[in-house]
């Protein structure tokens, strides 16, 4: 082809880009030029230019819109060496102009700026912003990496957008950690900014390979009283993790990230979790920790884990029970005449259930109790029939049982559901769930059924190791509620501890002074930094110790009887707000942060602490959190990478639910 005396060039070796599928390349005495194949437009062809400049004329090129993409690209040989074939998948040849969709804005960031939305009559082509969407998009909803690869994949972007160079799996993973160091800053300069505490969740993780990995999550009320968490590292432990090791990952984790000053409380998924762990924490950041006085942590377990350590107990008190159940309906349900008959039974023995007998799924606890329920109510038809195996027959005693244990299990899911299921679930909601179920422990332990009292008794002893270090934290976010303050504890606490209970009410009232008193004392140790030059205390000296801090808890302690009415008296003192299902009590706590400037600090802070750490995708999970086999595989700071900036970009509205679309793919699996 010769274009006005120019030659084109033959081309030595092919020319990698999908750019040229619209371009010759021709060269004129010493300069070569790329000629566009719609407009014919002369554009610099040379080696050392690039393709950035040809792609942005095809994007305003007028003329290249009047063909159809696929044309285009059919109309270009392919090389032997080109493993993906097209030729099969295109858009109909007969398609208008007009025919296709205008693509729709997305926004993954709030900031994005108009002119970076694609928009095919007005914008351009942009191979950089495409690579961060895709790998932004791949973070979001826990696609795997693979993806790039699969032949579906690059199909659907050829058609769709022909000069997007698509990246190899490698290149991907790199734009996904160029986007957690970006999201990850964004996190840090938000927390280091934050007036309030943070409350570190530390839930623990398993893979199919038998990896352990600890996952940390901040919890905290924003300055908006808004109730917020963004999970922080997500950690591989080595085989042979001990607590010394889990103690300094979280310590690490405090100090990356800056929040040891920070630090309220921490919440361990298992209440067996040793002390020593928490001593540790304590001693390592006790002399960076300004907000709280000898570097006390609010030391707080699981809630949802306990009650469903105490379900397994149960379950496994009634194991032969489930079983002979489960091989009941079984045989019930192996063949239609067999149903038949067994309906017919039930009709006979007064039966009037609308339930169907159902098998459960024994890492689901809560199916189990279905199962039971039903089965429960079908007794007497099973009692008749004749033909079942004497192996799965169960005796009037083993029935009662069941029943009984059923009973304890509709209760244990009642408390898990609330736990689960509220949206904004601030620490005062536990205390009165975590009471009933005290109170109904006494009260099954008195049976006088030794197989039933037996096991209550164990469950009572588990249940009592984490009242014992949890109590005091329940009952202080209870106070904060206004709607019951002490009332509440002095309900609950007659009803557990009988005789005792004036003594252990007011062992409630003096720890809540006591951390009241810290805050105070906190609250002023800052005004007087404020006040001061280079926010240091007279006496400081260059070591950065205030050795007059003694001098200040003193002075605050003894000027109590002198001083105005505290913020902690006056709220106790007033009456109680009215009870009303639409309460919001960050709310209340903002309105009136004006009134009880140090309490409301306080309230943000216990209020916030995660007094639960289990999912309501996970609440009745016995088998525990596993990660997807696709997801273990990665390499530990990949997988931190994905984890962690999926959690921060993933789109946040008070309406949406695991069914909505924005969300991400699970990220564990159950197992038994």
């Amino acid at each position: 082809m010769e274009v006005a005396n120019e030659t084109v060039i033959k081309k030595p070796k092919r020319l990698t880009s999908v750019v040229w599928n619209h371009f010759e390349r021709v060269r004129k005495a010493d300069i070569c030029y790329a000629v566009c194949v719609h407009c014919n437009k002369k554009l610099s062809g040379s080696s050392n230019s690039g393709t950035t400049h040809l792609r942005n004329h095809l994007m305003r090129c007028l003329k290249r819109f009047n063909y159809d993409v696929s044309q285009l690209l059919s109309a270009k040989k392919r090389k032997k060496d080109n493993t993906l074939t097209i030729a099969n998948i295109s858009y109909d040849e007969g398609q208008r102009k007009e025919d296709f969709i205008k693509p729709a804005i997305v926004k993954y960031e709030p900031d994005q700026r108009k002119e970076e939305v694609f928009n095919l009559q007005s914008s351009w082509f942009d191979q950089e912003r495409s690579r961060l969407d895709l790998a932004r998009m791949i973070i979001l909803h826990g696609y795997p990496l693979a993806m790039v690869e699969h032949v579906g994949f690059n199909v659907f972007v050829r058609n769709l957008q022909p000069l997007f160079d698509v990246a190899p799996n490698n290149a991907v993973e790199v734009s996904c950690m160029e986007i957690y160091e970006k999201e990850r800053q964004k996190v840090h300069d938000m927390l280091s900014k934050l007036r309030g505490g943070v409350n570190l969740a530390v839930e623990m993780w398993s893979s199919p390979e038998n990896a352990n990995h600890v996952c940390m999550t901040a919890h905290y009320v924003g300055d908006d009283w808004k109730l917020q968490k963004k999970i922080l590292n997500f950690v591989t432990l080595d085989s042979s993790h001990t607590d010394d090791m889990l103690s300094e990952v979280i310590i690490k984790c405090l100090m990356d990230w800056d929040i040891e000053s920070k630090l309220f409380g921490v919440t361990f998924d298992d209440f067996s979790t040793t002390d020593a762990i928490i001593l540790r924490i304590k001693e390592q950041i006790s002399e960076n920790k300004s907000r709280l006085i000898n570097g006390q942590v609010l030391d707080v377990r699981s809630a949802a884990h306990v009650i469903n350590s105490v379900v397994q107990d149960a379950m496994e008190a009634l194991r032969v029970v489930i079983q002979k159940i489960r091989g009941s309906i079984r045989y019930v349900k192996s063949s239609q005449s067999i149903q038949g008959k067994f309906q017919e039974m039930a009709q006979q023995t007064g039966i009037d259930s609308q339930k169907n007998l159902f098998l459960d799924f024994p890492i689901q606890w809560n199916s189990t109790y279905v199962m039971l329920e039903t089965a429960i109510q079908y007794r007497s038809a099973f009692c008749q029939l004749v033909d079942l195996d004497l192996d799965l027959v169960l005796s009037d005693e083993e029935w009662e049982w069941a029943s009984s244990i059923t009973g304890y299990l509709k209760l244990f899911i009642e408390i898990i559901n609330v736990f689960s299921s509220n949206k904004c679930p601030t620490a005062n909601i536990y205390f009165p769930e975590i009471c009933h179920v005290h109170i109904e422990l006494i009260d099954w332990c008195k049976s006088p059924n030794n197989f039933l009292s037996s096991l209550a008794a164990k469950m009572k002893a588990k249940f009592d190791k984490y009242w014992s270090k949890c109590s005091l934290s329940l009952a202080v976010a209870a106070i904060l509620d206004p709607r019951f303050k002490m009332k509440l504890v002095e309900y609950y606490y007659s009803q557990i501890y009988g005789s005792t209970a004036l003594d252990r009410i007011k062992e409630v009232s003096d720890g809540l002074k006591e951390l009241f008193n810290t805050y105070s004392i906190c609250s002023t140790l800052i005004d007087q930094e404020s006040a001061l030059p280079h926010g240091s205390l007279p006496g400081s000296g260059n070591d950065g110790r205030d050795r007059l801090k003694g001098f200040d808890k003193f002075l605050h302690e003894t000027s109590q009887s002198q001083s105005a009415i505290s913020d902690l008296e006056k709220y106790l003192d007033e009456p109680v707000f009215p009870r009303n299902c639409d309460f919001n009590i960050l709310n209340w706590w903002r309105v009136h942060t004006p009134r009880y400037p140090i309490l409301s600090m306080m309230a943000r802070d216990v209020l916030g602490t995660p007094m639960s750490t289990v999912s309501q995708e996970s609440a009745f999970n016995a088998g525990g959190r596993v990660l997807d086999s696709s997801r273990s595989l990665l390499t530990p700071d990949t997988l931190q990478a994905l984890i962690c900036t999926q959690d921060w970009l993933r789109i946040q509205s008070d309406d949406s639910g695991p069914s909505s679309s924005h969300y991400a793919l699970p990220l564990y699996v159950e197992t038994n």
